[in-house]
């Protein structure tokens, strides 16, 4: 097997590390190193984890850097051939980093794979961050094997099998070192959220391939940092998607998400207004101001992007799936990814 390492991103973390450590410990093989990047925590995590566990590796940040930026320092201090990266809210269960290992050193293209994610609250259903893998849409809406819009199914064994999909969640998610060196690690400008498809994005254009292995299941609680009504959580997602899309899609995508996307999450910014979410209404202006700010960089990170792919990402779902879900298949047609 490769030289692998789990990594941990914690911030304040403590109460998760308590909760969940105890399994990525005593479930991963002893080859492989488990390291717990601190993202300059202001708890005592770090000091519970040098009386805890003691083999349990530690690299500590000065400060928050977010996700994003505070995984890219954490890595390049790790010498090993992949990288398993995983949420502090994470439950392993027996034999989880097999099947993730075996699909990268079997095909070489696999830049990425990542495990079944299922909910920890509730075992028997997929969970919202990453369920069993993930697309895009045309206007570049994130959905997954397992959870479309709001909507989570249970998991009855009907995505069982192993596929390349669009995207793999950041909550569990294995890659290797070169192909995450070479497409350089994630977008630090997105500090959280979308970080992970966005990489995936990139490594797709790079000739990678994405994979999810469902031999592998992962429970995930989820909402650990931000809870999914936040504001400040809708505003990273809002933003970085738009930053994603503008960075990475081709030309007809990115102008047609140009000419629809504004109109589609203006009409979001009014429902929550009519709702009274009058902060949800805010952090969707406030992700386009910033989005428009951010254009001179993105306009930069575009040019090496695109200029250096080899192929286009594939697994786009090319309707919008939020027309499929509202108005069902009869009129949009199956999924066909």
């Amino acid at each position: 097997m490769m030289r692998a390492a789990v990594v941990i991103l914690n911030w304040n973390g403590r109460r998760h590390l308590e909760r969940f450590l105890g399994s990525v410990v005593t479930r991963t093989p002893r080859d492989i190193r488990i390291v717990v990047a601190d993202n300059g925590s202001t708890d005592d995590s770090v000091a519970f984890l040098a009386d805890s566990y003691p083999t349990v590796e530690i690299i500590c940040l000065d400060r928050n850097y977010g996700f994003a930026e505070g995984y890219n320092r954490a890595l390049a201090q790790i010498d090993a051939e992949c990288f398993i990266l995983l949420n502090s809210d994470v439950e392993v269960t027996e034999g989880w980093t097999d099947p993730l290992l075996d699909a990268l050193e079997k095909d070489p293209t696999v830049a990425a794979v990542a495990p079944k994610l299922l909910s920890y609250a509730e075992r028997d259903s997929f969970e919202y961050a990453g369920a069993c893998g993930g697309f895009i849409d045309i206007l570049g809406y994130p959905f997954c094997r397992g959870r479309i819009l709001s909507t989570v199914e249970k998991d009855r064994g009907q995505y069982d099998s192993p596929r390349e999909v669009f995207w793999v969640s950041g909550a569990a998610f294995c890659c290797r070192a070169e192909r995450f060196r070479a497409a350089g690690g994630f977008d630090a400008d997105f500090f959280a959220h979308m970080e992970e498809i966005d990489l995936c994005w990139r490594m797709q254009l790079a000739g990678g391939r994405i994979v999810v292995e469902p031999r592998s299941t992962v429970y995930h609680l989820g909402g650990g940092t931000l809870p999914n009504e936040s504001p400040d959580k809708l505003y990273l997602n809002y933003r970085n998607n738009l930053a994603m899309l503008f960075k990475c899609a081709p030309t007809t995508q990115r102008l047609l998400a140009a000419a629809v996307r504004p109109l589609t999450d203006m009409l979001s910014a009014i429902i929550y207004t009519v709702k009274g979410d009058f902060a949800l209404a805010a952090a969707t202006l406030r992700a386009y101001r910033d989005f428009f700010a951010m254009h001179r960089a993105l306009a930069a990170k575009r040019r090496a992007t695109r200029s250096g792919r080899k192929t286009e990402a594939r697994h786009i779902y090319r309707s919008s799936i939020i027309l499929r879900y509202m108005v069902g298949r009869r009129v949009f047609g199956g999924l066909k990814l």
